[in-house]
Order: C-alpha cells, then sequence, then structure tokens
C-alpha cells in the first residue's frame, strides 16, 4: 500500500493553505492524500447533532464534516484526478495527528489555525508534530519564493543525513537549486561538555575554517551522485546558525532541517535551530526526525 501524504485540518483558511500545499506534494510523489480533522468533541459529552431550534445543517458534527468537504474541494481544485482519503476522528489533534504520522510519507500542517491565541508566532499543533510526529513534517510558513532555492541548514551532526536526503529529494522533483547552509564560528562544540562549561574558544580560523570544510562536504557525500540533476550551491558562513538560516528562508521556497543536532542538549526532541525557524522563517519549513532519508 502506497503511503499517503498526511495534512490536518481544523476549519480555517490557512489549513485550507495546508490541503492544496499537500495536495501538490502528494501529486509530485504520486500518492494519495489522507485529509484528517480530529474531532474533540464527543470526548466532552456536548450535542453534536443540529438543536431542535436551529437548522437542519447546523450542529458541530455537521460542522466537522463541512470542514472535510471543503478540505477535498480544496484539494480537487488544486491537483483534479488527486485520489483523496479524508477522515474523521474522534481525540483531540496532537495525539490524532501524531499517530497518523506513523503511516505516512509526509505530514503537512499550517503554522497556525483555529486555535490558540491571535499573538502567538506557530500553533501548539506545529510545533507538537515537528518534536513528536513520525514522519517528515512540513509546516506552512511566511511567503515562499517560487523561484527560489531549497536551502538544506547542516551542522554536520549524524542526525542529519535523514534532512540531506530529504532536501535532495525535494530539490530533484521540484527541478529547484539546492543551497547547502552550513553556519560556523569559532567558539566550538565540543562532543561531550559539562553544564555551565564554557565552550572552548578556536583562534587559528584557517585551519577551523578547513574543518568545517570539510565537514560540509562529507555531509554531501554520495548524495550529489545519486541526484546528479540538482544544482548544489555550497555555502559555509562564519556566523550563528539561527540567523543565519531565518535570512537565507527570505529567498527560499523551502527550507529543510534536521529536528535535532550536535549543539544543545541531547534529551531535547527539538533544537533551538529547528524551533527558530518554525517560529520566524519567511517560507516552508520541513523538520526532518529519524526517519527514512530520501522521503
Amino acid at each position: 500500500m502506497t503511503r499517503p501524504v498526511l495534512v490536518g485540518i481544523d476549519g480555517s483558511e490557512e489549513s485550507l493553505d495546508a490541503v492544496a500545499a499537500a495536495a501538490r506534494e502528494a501529486a509530485d510523489r504520486g500518492c494519495p492524500l489522507r485529509i484528517v480533522h480530529a474531532f474533540i468533541w464527543p470526548m466532552l459529552h456536548v450535542q453534536l447533532t443540529a438543536s431542535a431550534l436551529g437548522p437542519t445543517e447546523g450542529g458541530l458534527l455537521n460542522q466537522a464534516r463541512t470542514f472535510l468537504d471543503e478540505a477535498v474541494a480544496r484539494a480537487e481544485a488544486t491537483v483534479p484526478g488527486l485520489e483523496t482519503d479524508p477522515e474523521l476522528i474522534t481525540g483531540e489533534a496532537l495525539s490524532v495527528l501524531a499517530a497518523e504520522s506513523r503511516d505516512a510519507v509526509l505530514t503537512v500542517v499550517a503554522s497556525r489555525g483555529l486555535g490558540g491565541f491571535s499573538s502567538l508566532l506557530l500553533g501548539s499543533t506545529a510545533i507538537h508534530l515537528a518534536a513528536h510526529g513520525e514522519s517528515p513534517v512540513l509546516v506552512l510558513r511566511g511567503r515562499p519564493d517560487p523561484q527560489g532555492p531549497v536551502v538544506l541548514g547542516l551542522d554536520g551532526s549524524p542526525q542529519a543525513d535523514g534532512a540531506v536526503g530529504f532536501a535532495f529529494a525535494t530539490a530533484a522533483r521540484r527541478a529547484a537549486p539546492l543551497v547547502a547552509l552550513h553556519a560556523w564560528s569559532n567558539w566550538t562544540q565540543p562532543a561531550h561538555r559539562n553544564p555551565g562549561e564554557p565552550m572552548p574558544l578556536v583562534t587559528d580560523l584557517d585551519r577551523l575554517q578547513e574543518d568545517e570544510q570539510r565537514l560540509l562536504a562529507e555531509a554531501l557525500a554520495g548524495w550529489q551522485a545519486r541526484y546528479p540533476q540538482v544544482q548544489v550551491e555550497r555555502r559555509l558562513l562564519r556566523s550563528r546558525t539561527r540567523p543565519a538560516l531565518i535570512e537565507a528562508s527570505r529567498t527560499a521556497q523551502l527550507i529543510v532541517v534536521g529536528a535535532r543536532g550536535r549543539g544543545g542538549f541531547a534529551g531535547l526532541l527539538l533544537g533551538s535551530a529547528s524551533q527558530a525557524l518554525l517560529h520566524h522563517a519567511d517560507c516552508p519549513v520541513a523538520v526532518i526526525r529519524d526517519v527514512p532519508a530520501d522521503s
């Protein structure tokens, strides 16, 4: 059975935009689109059907079905003839979509939806899936440049291989150039460092830059041969990682990062760079956890 692209909806215009993006992703992959709306109200034991005093089309259940119908219509308008699999699932959105992501090739969500506070930059569903989803997660943000590159954020960690494969496969499907970006500084990040212990300062910058160039080359080794049609630009910047990636997102169509890198605390599920992009990037962000490399 072909694994689907999964999209979560909540009835907002933002979630319908996510449906359109997910439909294009499904068409590019030649797979069906699964549309899921998490319906929490049965768990709260409230009336689901229309009130006797109201219109027959009223009620929470009819509203939820309308959300699904609108999502299917948006998918059909985006990619006519695309196979869709809409389903209303009882449960709250975080747990439902995390469970559904186990069988998906990609999970697509809007950065914000109907829930939460309008002043927040990122919704809870998006950040929860980026940390706990079991497929690559695409969070829609900003205004992507359709002529821009796919940007791959690299830090040389072993966990980055899945992100590298995802970025190359996506660039190949979209016939887009790929920018492999690695930011470095002369403050090194040892593999083992006690909490509170300062990071050592490296003063031999030429030597350090050579090491970082080698790290970037090793991260890409084999992938360029596997995807010879992808034009790759290696971009090595002496900068802090988060601002470098946010700046690169301004002219990109997509930015791809691993969920975790070599910095920070090993127990965290989502690294600081991926969190910063989810909150501040100017284009959609794909966060890749421990999943097959070329998704």
